[in-house]
């Protein structure tokens, strides 16, 4: 005999609303001939005809109509039920999405999440790869909330921030990117003076104020070194052409392994730039409950 299931009920349900097997089939993306043995497996097993089976069509007997309500009512307590278990293993095994990437990689986070996980029992730490392009970052950040939970961002650009919020995890030291074989290469630190009569690639003025004023003391304090304007967001290109140009390039502390061709030195300078946790404006209450417990453990402040 065989075993009532909700394919079944499913199959009779489409039947009754499409008026014949053949509609069904369609709504159901089943074959005629898979519908009818769901139907006649449901017959069999309840030992009623539940169709009059006609030319024109199908015709519910009284059986039928009967069977029509409960099956109806079955089929939504299943969705129902199915929601509700759906809703357990989220609440029970919840996955924060962090993205990495070359540039805004996620590692200054890792140290936070052992930090703050006991807070969140039964979560775990996913980290989802993107791709850094001048073209596209705009694009990633605005899938915050969406894409990824996180981002861990070196951030003072004013069209990141516009689309996000930021809690401040600490500051990388400004430093410059060298072409291996370059004259400077070979220097452990490297002091303003040193710099005169090279080109210094860096981002066009707007969008970021420490660069601006790095730019204006650079220009009124020290007209002999050159400035190149980059993009407004570095990509692995922008380090490529560095290389390729043999000029320097204004980096991080955070980037002294981005590209094999480059040296990165500190400058005897003090200027430095925020980095911090991005997450959505419109962040879910678990995201703010860990921004909260980041802020807690590591005494920073919006």
């Amino acid at each position: 005999m065989q075993t009532l299931n909700l394919k079944q009920l499913e199959a009779f349900c489409a039947v009754v609303e499409r008026g014949s097997f053949t509609a069904a089939a369609e709504r159901l993306f089943l074959s005629p001939t898979a519908v009818m043995k769901q139907i006649n497996a449901l017959e069999s097993r309840l030992g009623l005809r539940l169709f009059d089976r006609t030319s024109g069509g199908v015709r519910l007997t009284a059986a039928g109509r009967t069977v029509q309500s409960g099956a109806q009512a079955l089929i939504r307590e299943a969705e129902d039920l199915l929601a509700a278990a759906k809703e357990a293993a989220q609440a029970s095994d919840t996955t924060f999405c962090v993205g990495t990437s070359l540039l805004n990689p996620a590692k200054p986070f890792m140290e936070l999440w052992y930090r703050t996980s006991d807070a969140f029992p039964g979560y775990k730490l996913h980290l989802v790869p993107f791709e850094d392009t001048s073209e596209n970052i705009l694009t990633v950040i605005d899938k915050l909330g969406e894409q990824f939970d996180f981002l861990v961002g070196v951030c003072v650009s004013k069209a990141w921030l516009s689309r996000c919020c930021m809690l401040p995890l600490g500051h990388y030291r400004k430093m410059i990117a060298v072409p291996r074989g370059h004259r400077l290469s070979a220097k452990k630190e490297l002091a303003l003076t040193d710099l005169y009569g090279e080109t210094l690639m860096m981002v066009s003025r707007g969008d970021s104020g420490v660069n601006d004023r790095l730019r204006d003391d650079l220009m009124q304090n020290h007209p002999q070194i050159r400035i190149a304007d980059t993009p407004p967001f570095y990509d692995l290109s922008v380090f490529n052409r560095a290389v390729e140009t043999n000029r320097l390039l204004l980096s991080l502390e955070c980037w002294q392994e981005v590209h094999p061709g480059l040296v990165t030195l500190p400058v005897r300078w003090d200027y430095s730039i925020p980095y911090g946790l991005l997450y959505s404006k419109n962040a879910p209450p678990d995201v703010l409950q860990l921004v909260e417990a980041v802020r807690a453990c590591t005494g920073t402040s919006v």
